[in-house]
């Protein structure tokens, strides 16, 4: 899952140098945090957050394969 988020992330920004990526593992869920630079915030988010939503979909979808609950945080880089 990291490695999908961390490509979709990298081809929206215009500092793909600037994104991290992590991963968390528990019983139940993955916790995958984002974090890109603050200028590029905007557009990992998107009007009224579509662009946030429309990753977790992908996500929650690659993940239905896995059997976990697959969280996407997008962290502020501060």
């Amino acid at each position: 899952m990291k490695e999908l988020v961390e490509v979709i992330a990298k081809s929206l920004v215009d500092n793909p140098d600037e994104v991290y990526v992590s991963e968390k593992e528990d019983d139940k869920a993955v916790v995958v945090e984002l974090k890109v630079a603050p200028s590029d915030m905007g557009k990992v988010i998107g009007k009224q957050g579509r662009i946030a939503k429309a990753i977790r979909a992908v996500v929650k979808a690659a993940a239905s394969k896995v059997d976990k609950k697959v969280i996407v945080d997008i962290v502020d880089a501060e």
